[in-house]
């Protein structure tokens, strides 16, 4: 009986939860004013070391993490 009663329990909250409605994402990268935007649930590291040359903005990148990008020569250390 305690069985049946978790089970339509756990029926009950799925079927509840089948309409929701998610926002999308917000997107990453420079807001108008220079400022950048990490996306949600990402945690902001700052730079360890000095930016490698002119130009490089501190970044983040989705499989590596933080790191210095420069808009023309791509990503320090030659991340993808």
């Amino acid at each position: 009986m305690k069985n049946a009663l978790a089970l339509v329990l756990a029926g009950a909250a799925l079927a509840s939860m089948s309409g929701c409605i998610v926002a999308p994402a917000r997107g990453y990268g420079y807001e108008g004013g220079g400022e950048y935007v990490a996306p949600a649930g990402v945690v902001y590291v700052a730079p360890t070391y000095a930016a490698p040359g002119p130009g490089y903005r501190w970044e983040y990148h989705a499989h590596y993490g933080w790191g210095w990008r420069h808009p023309e020569h791509g990503w320090h250390r030659g991340w993808h």
